[in-house]
């Protein structure tokens, strides 16, 4: 199943903040593969001379599109995801304007109200980061 930015708005309340562009792949419950274009016309790339992504909205970007996987269960539908945390995170190198993000979680585990996964982000088929996110639903 893919998303477009306007059907990943009416799954996540983050409307101002969403994070990811589009859903290219989308399992319900298993895992979700997320597209963010990094454009220079952030605004938090306003009078930066070197523009680099910082890496708290990489891992944002994940878990805006593991929350997508969780929000579309039936079970889910309708309620709000809460980043729960990072329990790892590595970073093997930074991301500029003009890169696009390619973003992967896996969800491995749903117990209630509370999920975790694992998450990829590349850039040209490199790997930029690999964590483990918890998800709270609310």
């Amino acid at each position: 199943m893919k998303l477009s930015s306007a059907e990943i708005k009416k799954i996540l309340p983050h409307r101002y903040s969403l994070l990811i562009d589009r859903i290219e792949e989308l399992e319900p419950g298993k895992s979700a593969r997320a597209l963010r274009c990094v454009t220079e016309h952030e605004a938090l790339f306003t009078g930066q001379e070197l523009a680099v992504l910082p890496e708290t909205l990489i891992i944002g970007s994940l878990a805006q599109t593991g929350a997508c996987a969780l929000l579309t269960l039936p079970e889910f539908v309708g309620k709000t995801a809460y980043f729960g945390g990072t329990k790892a995170a590595e970073f093997m190198c930074p991301v500029y304007p003009g890169d696009v993000l390619e973003l992967e979680v896996k969800l491995e585990k749903i117990k209630s109200s509370i999920g975790s996964g694992k998450a990829t982000a590349k850039v040209a088929g490199q790997v930029v980061c690999l964590a483990e996110l918890t998800f709270m639903i609310g």
